[in-house]
């Protein structure tokens, strides 16, 4: 018999769900739930060395069950969200100042739960936007926005 998951577990899953398909991709996780006092960091990946030509994402990671009201969580990044990322970057940046030449964006990932068998291998083209939960259902990585909001010049 499986336990429901509570929200944090499930958001904690989602935030896997796209690590792991971010490092199929080529990414490397710098940090994850990463915390400062202007909030939380859920993914930082790099991709290159860490100067001028590397690359350098905070990936903002939304995870959502069916029914949802807010677009998958995109209407949950309002402006003051927004802010609060740019913030924490700034912080992570001066706190590892060899990530400061790099280029850097500000990524969202909006992830479903979904209730029922995990599509199988032949019927996806992506199975690593997949992730099977213990209590019967699935997450799947519904969409992802790269350079989701702009931030100030730094």
């Amino acid at each position: 018999m499986t336990t429901d998951l509570s929200k944090t577990e499930l958001g904690t899953l989602g935030e896997t769900l796209v690590a792991n398909w971010l490092q199929s991709q080529g990414w490397r996780l710098c940090d994850r739930q990463w915390h400062c006092r202007w909030g939380e960091l859920d993914l930082v990946m790099a991709q290159g060395p860490a100067d001028r030509r590397g690359q350098l994402i905070f990936v903002e990671v939304k995870t959502r069950s069916q029914g949802n009201w807010d677009a998958y969580g995109l209407m949950a990044i309002t402006r003051s969200k927004q802010a609060k990322l740019w913030k924490a970057a700034q912080l992570y940046l001066l706190k590892q100042p060899q990530w400061a030449e790099a280029t850097c964006r500000f990524d969202i990932a909006l992830v479903a739960c979904r209730s029922g068998q995990q599509p199988t291998a032949a019927a996806s083209p992506n199975p690593a936007k997949y992730l099977a939960v213990d209590d019967g259902r699935y997450l799947m990585l519904q969409d992802y926005i790269e350079n989701a909001f702009d931030a100030p010049q730094r």
